[in-house]
């Protein structure tokens, strides 16, 4: 008996050679997702503390919008973006008005305006480090049920064989039953490194939302401590 598993799968029959293949997808997809995600992770690490180390030894928000700039995958970049082209519309716009409408009811508006820009550029940045993390997570749970039906329909394969030739020996059992057993091992090997980096990587999504939560924090109050306060 040949136990080389790729001879057995060459050998099975075309229900679990096409739970193998989805399987093989499944598996490239996610390695895929995977490779990705570790390539954006990291260069969003880099550019955000080049950015932030720029950000604070700038001495004007001019000077650190251009240093943003120059860091376009930084997720706190791209909020300071946001909430700075805002601030210069309302300061455009506020340009050539009497001193005294500048009330106190029309910073609060203006520093709002800023908040809602920051807050929908921190949705855009979570929505683009978490896209296609929910096939990471399908694949975990789908890719086990998919192997383990190729198991059961290779084991019912195996018992029709054995009805069919009258004997129950082992050399007439074993072929069959290993080739459906493979496919619940496969769908296991595809299953838990797509639960580990799903879980790794939602969790990384989760700490740069808080750090760009803190920065935006940080930016408000610096721009009320600055401009909204200034008589």
């Amino acid at each position: 008996m040949n136990t080389s598993i790729v001879e057995m799968m060459t050998q099975a029959g075309l229900m679990v050679q096409a739970v193998m293949l989805a399987l093989l997808i499944f598996s490239v997809g996610s390695w895929s997702i995977i490779v990705m995600k570790f390539l954006l992770f990291r260069k969003l690490k880099e550019n955000s503390d080049a950015f932030l180390d720029r950000f604070w030894e700038s001495k004007t928000l001019n000077e650190a919008y251009d240093s943003a700039r120059e860091y376009t995958d930084s997720p706190e970049a791209a909020v300071f973006v946001s909430g700075f082209h805002e601030l210069k519309k309302i300061s455009m716009a506020r340009e050539g008005q009497e001193r005294e409408t500048d009330s106190l009811e029309m910073q609060l508006a203006t520093l709002d305006n800023v908040k809602r820009a920051m807050r929908k550029a921190q949705l855009m940045e979570s929505d683009r480090m978490g896209r296609w993390l929910p096939v990471l997570a399908t694949t975990g749970s789908a890719t086990p049920f998919i192997g383990l039906f190729g198991t059961v329909w290779g084991i019912m394969t195996s018992f029709h064989d054995i009805g069919m030739r009258g004997s129950a020996s082992l050399a007439v059992v074993a072929p069959g039953i290993s080739e459906a057993l493979v496919a619940t091992a496969a769908g296991l090997a595809v299953a838990i490194p797509a639960v580990i980096f799903y879980n790794f990587y939602a969790n990384k999504v989760v700490r740069v939302e808080s750090e760009m939560e803190h920065f935006s924090t940080d930016f408000l109050n610096l721009i009320e401590r600055d401009f909204l306060t200034r008589a």
